[in-house]
């Protein structure tokens, strides 16, 4: 038989491969070939599918950077072989790993989608079956000249698809689990899927390399293995202690810091704070602002604090998620030494991860 498509599937575990333990109640993974045995509905497609499972498959909550570079391996070295992935991942990290794919896999030109489900897929009410059957489907979606429709890293749960770098968990128990509050919808699935051409990158970002002052513009994908977690985050509140901000700045090897402040980028105006920022920018180490708020932006020159921080070397993440400033800082540290260089690149949109 021959197929207009083919695409690869690979389980990393989650809850949409679970199955409940009659003993303790509690969700176990299961053998793979069985998520396959309870979506009969896949024979349907005119698609080649192929599988790849994690061994052994893992809940989400222990992803690790290690894990993201062997996801990375997966799909580089079986680029050629397919014309779309899909990615199964438990929720919790699933915009974690997404966002890093999106910085690892440079000149990306086939859609990686990400699913999951808030149910197993054996259960009578699961929304895996969907997730997974309509994710298939985008990811072996074509336009007229041949061409991927979604030629990036995105995440689809319940009817939308959205970038995977701009993507948020926003509920542990609804189906409808994930958010881009800051950047519109890549697609819609309702009778029809709607892909909405105007906010998907159709264009691969460059990055310039660690040894080169040329741009690579090559339309071939350049995957990236390395990553440097020297990266922390901190939350702002009222009554924050001085001792326990400098200890965590003082942090041996500690690189940058992603800083959740708030409202539009304020922080507490002791002088203490703006001394510690201060001094750690000044020490080399790199200090993203971030809002607490889930939409809107940072804006560091609208209040007094934020102008305040901007002095002390604190640069502004703009309407970037925390998932997608941790990511990014992780792979551009692994590429740069100097923090001017990783600076200027969080400052960029090189994956369609801020709005400059």
């Amino acid at each position: 038989m021959t197929y207009n498509s083919k695409v690869l599937l690979i389980y990393t575990g989650g809850t949409i491969g679970m199955n409940r333990n009659p003993q303790t109640g509690a969700l176990e993974p299961f053998d793979f070939e069985h998520l396959l045995h309870n979506v009969p509905e896949l024979k349907q497609f005119d698609i080649s599918i192929d599988t790849y499972q994690f061994q052994p498959p893992i809940d989400s909550s222990d992803m690790t950077p290690a894990r993201w570079t062997e996801l990375s391996h997966v799909i580089a070295d079986r680029y050629d072989e397919f014309d779309g992935f899909v990615v199964l991942h438990g929720t919790d990290t699933m915009a974690y790993t997404a966002s890093a794919l999106s910085y690892m896999l440079e000149n990306l030109t086939k859609p990686v989608i990400f699913t999951g489900s808030q149910l197993p897929i054996g259960m009578l009410r699961t929304d895996g079956k969907e997730n997974l059957i309509t994710s298939i489907e985008i990811a072996a979606a074509k336009d007229a000249e041949g061409r991927a429709r979604v030629p990036e890293v995105g995440i689809y749960f319940n009817g939308r698809l959205l970038r995977g770098n701009r993507t948020t968990k926003q509920s542990a128990d609804e189906f409808n689990a994930f958010e881009s509050f800051n950047y519109p919808h890549l697609a819609d699935a309702g009778v029809e899927i709607t892909y909405h051409d105007e906010f998907i990158l159709h264009h691969p970002s460059d990055i310039r390399h660690q040894t080169s002052d040329i741009i690579h513009q090559t339309s071939y994908i350049r995957p990236h293995f390395r990553l440097d977690n020297n990266v922390i985050i901190f939350s702002l509140f009222p009554g924050i202690r001085e001792d326990l901000v400098r200890h965590i700045i003082a942090t041996p090897n500690l690189r940058s810091i992603v800083m959740r402040t708030f409202g539009s980028g304020n922080a507490p105006q002791r002088p203490w704070v703006m001394q510690a920022l201060r001094e750690a920018t000044q020490r080399g180490k790199i200090v993203i602002n971030i809002s607490q708020c889930m939409q809107g932006k940072v804006q560091m020159g609208r209040y007094d604090t934020g102008y305040q921080l901007q002095e002390a070397g604190v640069i502004s993440g703009y309407d970037s998620t925390v998932e997608s400033a941790v990511t990014k800082l992780m792979f551009l540290q692994a590429l740069y030494d100097d923090p001017a260089q990783v600076r200027h690149f969080m400052t960029q949109s090189i994956r369609g991860e801020i709005t400059l």
